[in-house]
């Protein structure tokens, strides 16, 4: 098993192939990427919509899009970062991200809302946690896993932060006007930090683990590859819809809305906690039971979920749980291919075995939505949900790999 022990500080010293100033970068960028170019519209789309005459479902759509976009372009992005290193992919795509939201700002009509949220799928994929992942795993390997961690927790700041600041701001300017003042944010912080901060040589890629093939494409066309994808794609669109439809279920079991709200809060809050604690779970198990496991301890929470209509504490514990595999389930797709296949092909390796729970998660919650009612209701649809986490977990159990963990 990789050795998680490091022999400088996460921040780089004691190492000169750890720029000082990248780990610092990244949670800075992160932070203001995820919080604007994300976490901003679910805070403005009742405004969008009131103000522009446009649907909910259009604008949506159109976000739901860009999150598929982004899981087809991080394959590209991916193989980039392999050859070349993170600095003029993921400043480009701060760049690309400043002007989808000037685009999104100033769209006269639907469609030229869309085109904005398809430019703006592209900065995702260029500047959210894949291509820093690729990034500190090359430079910070084989501790990576601490770096990972430690870019994840400032991730998970990213709607604490951002959601009351956009809130606020809607509250004395328009949403067209809100969105212009973010990507002003967005460009002062995040193009200098990707350019400056990420311009250190980038090192060679290290040769694969013993007992691995060094070939990406037979590594994609390996059993253990595909499986892992599946259970991955199964396991976000598990979770990503419980995110989007714990509200209406304590809704539906007679929560009030500021209940439902907090219950969901604190279980993002419980996503934090959760992260601390991957590290040592690292160093104790192997990468196919600890996959195995995390899942199925998500799907049991979903399960719990469904057939929990009370007290409200125990509701809350419930979703706190929930909130803690969550976190834990971001590092395990981070540290997945390097726990099997080594560092050589990350980016790339990484970009398409995302790509799957990516695109599942931008499906969810139309596809959640649906469900319910077609079942009668959303502890129906929890039931289903867990057991589409329960088939992840069985998949899980078939991707060790041979000589790897």
């Amino acid at each position: 098993m990789t050795d998680l022990h490091t022999r400088g500080a996460a921040t780089g010293a004691g190492d000169r192939s750890r720029p000082r100033a990248v780990l610092p970068a990244l949670c800075a960028t992160q932070i203001t990427s995820w919080g604007i170019v994300y976490y901003a519209f679910p805070v403005l789309n009742p405004q969008i919509t009131a103000d522009s005459g446009w649907s909910t479902g259009g604008t949506t759509a159109a976000f739901s899009l860009a999150l598929v976009v982004s899981a087809i372009a991080g394959i590209r992005v991916g193989r980039i970062i392999d050859h070349r290193g993170p600095r003029t992919v993921m400043t480009a795509g701060s760049v690309a991200g400043v002007l989808s939201l000037v685009i999104v700002a100033l769209a006269p009509s639907l469609p030229v809302f869309f085109a904005g949220w398809l430019l703006g799928g592209s900065a995702m994929a260029a500047t959210f946690y894949q291509p820093a992942f690729a990034a500190l795993t090359r430079w910070w390997a084989p501790d990576h896993v601490r770096a990972l961690t430690i870019v994840t927790l400032a991730g998970g700041l990213a709607s604490t932060v951002f959601a009351p600041l956009t809130a606020a701001l809607a509250d004395q300017l328009s949403w067209r006007e809100t969105y212009l003042a973010l990507a002003a944010i967005l460009a002062l912080v995040t193009i200098p930090a990707h350019a400056i901060a990420l311009k250190a040589p980038w090192p060679p890629a290290p040769p694969s683990s013993a007992g691995t093939d060094a070939s990406a494409r037979s590594i994609t066309r390996s059993r253990p590859f595909l499986l892992l994808a599946v259970a991955f794609a199964l396991s976000a669109f598990a979770m990503y819809a419980v995110v989007v439809t714990l509200v209406p279920l304590l809704l539906e079991r007679g929560y009030t809305t500021s209940q439902a709200a907090w219950a969901l809060g604190l279980g993002g809050a419980g996503q934090t906690l959760g992260r601390t604690l991957y590290a040592p779970l690292a160093r104790r198990t192997g990468a196919t039971v600890r996959t195995t496991t995390l899942i199925a301890l998500g799907a049991l929470t979903t399960a719990a979920l469904a057939v929990t209509p009370g007290p409200y504490g125990l509701v809350i514990a419930v979703s706190i749980a929930a909130g803690m595999l969550r976190g834990n389930l971001t590092l395990l797709q981070a540290t997945a291919i390097t726990d099997r296949w080594g560092t050589q092909h990350y980016g790339r390796l990484s970009a398409l075995l995302s790509a799957p729970a990516m695109t599942a998660s931008a499906l969810a919650p139309f596809a959640a939505a649906t469900i319910a009612v077609t079942l009668g209701g959303y502890p129906e649809l929890f039931g289903v949900l867990a057991g589409l986490g329960a088939a992840s977990a069985i998949v899980a159990t078939a991707t060790s790999v041979r000589g790897g963990k």
